[in-house]
């Protein structure tokens, strides 16, 4: 199992882009991706990366894998 380091906003959205979301949207106070039936809401942008603990977070509600994340990359 590969190791998650932390990432950007834009990192986030581009990898969760190639692994099938769509997006990201705007209704309400957070950004959501889309994919089937998964609507998968996102921290609002700022300057500091995203750290490992919500990525791991993140990547289990949308269901990828760390094998996959790190394929995206």
């Amino acid at each position: 199992m590969s190791k998650l380091g932390p990432v950007t906003w834009r990192e986030l959205v581009r990898r969760l882009k190639e692994l099938g979301f769509e997006g990201p949207y705007q209704a309400g106070p957070h950004p959501y991706l889309v994919k089937g039936d998964v609507v998968l809401t996102l921290p609002n942008p700022h300057r500091a990366e995203i750290s490992v603990d919500l990525l791991s977070r993140i990547l289990r509600q949308a269901g990828v894998s760390r094998d996959d994340w790190t394929a995206a990359a």
